[in-house]
């Protein structure tokens, strides 16, 4: 047995982020960190759009506005201190429709009570500014900015070696036992981990291991698809920014939008629509124990009643890509069908409750030897590090 003073169960860039925190605050403590895959931020991480969201949508005076707000500082910090290309391009909300206007004035007001830097653009300046793009107006927010996470998580785990860490990966947390003087972890390699407290970080499995862990958790992770198209090299340029729609107050998630990546490509994307394995990329995927574990979830069903409209329009624009660029074309008329090129998709862990609510802020089951971040709601990457803040603070609380 081997024994430390902190376990980190999940490789993610929040796992890794509060693996760097306890350190930085303790630099003696012996910590180890345990990820099933053979690299770090291979799910949530590694898939999503690799944007540096600077806070804008988020209700005033909420913990994710503020989270976000300080993330993108430390975010930018982070990567001029280890050399990380990242590129502060702007975002443009774009309005494309009277009612999408009116919506861009209550967003604008947001903008200003959470003291985010942004500017109106008039439908003759989004012209001048990006041609390909149509609208009635928009909203500029200069500092969103793009980068990719799993440099982030390559350099974090770097810093974690060269702090004394003991990072383990390819290896499945298989059980976990609470005692009154700490914590006992068992893996698939044999392996026996004595840990005077632990911190789970397992984002898509976070609900499956708190209950390995025996704490009784009221949520489930109910898997969603963001599914996206890399246009062709031809299309690299065809905006200077990010392009996001309006955000639809009724609805979870943002909607289809442009987004330029670090490595020079221009995606389309993502929707959102129900998946059937959690950990299941390629479209089609099914994972058998993934679907009886949701279909068997009372709060699914409640979920899926209250947002059926929603949720048959994302699936009929899974199906058919005429309909998905339809979406597209509503800001970008340009882009034809055969400018969807190379499909993606990440998956994005919808912690939802017994009576079908989307839980949108953070989710955490404690004990007196554990704690098990059940939901970190996105934008998670932006706000890692103050996220991995939080978590010590209540932690060592």
């Amino acid at each position: 047995m081997t024994t430390y003073d902190y376990c980190i169960v999940g490789g993610g860039i929040v796992g890794l982020a509060t693996a760097l925190e306890i350190l930085s605050r303790d630099p003696r403590a012996r910590l180890v960190l345990i990820e099933k895959e053979r690299d770090f931020g291979q799910h949530q991480t590694g898939h999503n759009s690799g944007v540096i969201h600077a806070g804008i949508y988020y209700q005033p005076g909420s913990l994710k506005a503020r989270l976000c707000r300080e993330g993108a500082i430390a975010t930018k910090e982070f990567c001029r201190d280890n050399q990380i290309p990242f590129e502060t391009c702007g975002k443009l909300l774009v309005a494309t429709s009277p009612l999408e206007l009116e919506r861009m004035t209550a967003l604008e007001e947001r903008a200003r009570q959470n003291e985010i830097v942004f500017e109106p653009i008039s439908a003759k300046r989004l012209r001048e500014i990006e041609p390909n793009i149509a609208g009635l107006g928009a909203v500029l927010v200069p500092a969103t900015g793009i980068v990719n996470y799993q440099r982030i998580c390559h350099a974090m785990a770097e810093r974690l070696k060269d702090m004394g860490a003991t990072l383990t990966l390819g290896t499945r947390v298989t059980a976990i036992a609470e005692d009154a003087t700490g914590v006992t972890v068992r893996t698939d390699s044999d392996d026996t981990i004595r840990s005077g407290r632990l911190v789970a970080c397992a984002g898509l499995q976070s609900d499956r291991i708190a209950r390995l862990a025996g704490l009784k958790a009221t949520h489930q992770i109910v898997p969603f698809r963001g599914e996206y198209y890399t246009l062709p090299e031809s299309k690299s340029n065809v905006v200077r920014h990010l392009i996001y729609p309006i955000p639809d107050p009724n609805l979870p998630f943002l909607g289809i939008h442009l987004t330029r990546m670090i490595d020079g490509r221009v995606t389309v994307g993502p929707n959102a629509v129900l998946g059937f394995s959690r950990e299941g990329y390629d479209k089609g995927s099914i994972r058998l124990g993934d679907v009886a574990s949701m279909i068997g979830f009372s709060g699914f069903w409640k979920m899926a009643r209250k947002n059926l409209r929603s949720g048959a329009i994302e699936f009929r624009n899974s199906i058919l890509r005429a309909r998905y660029l339809e979406e597209c074309r509503k800001y970008c008329p340009s882009l034809t069908i055969d400018d969807l090129g190379t499909p993606g998709a990440g998956i994005r862990a919808q912690a939802i409750l017994d009576d079908g609510t989307l839980v949108h802020d953070f989710l955490f089951l404690d004990s007196p030897r554990m704690l098990h971040v059940c939901n970190a709601p996105s934008p998670a990457a932006t706000s890692a590090m103050p996220i991995a803040r939080m978590i010590v603070d209540r932690l060592t609380a």
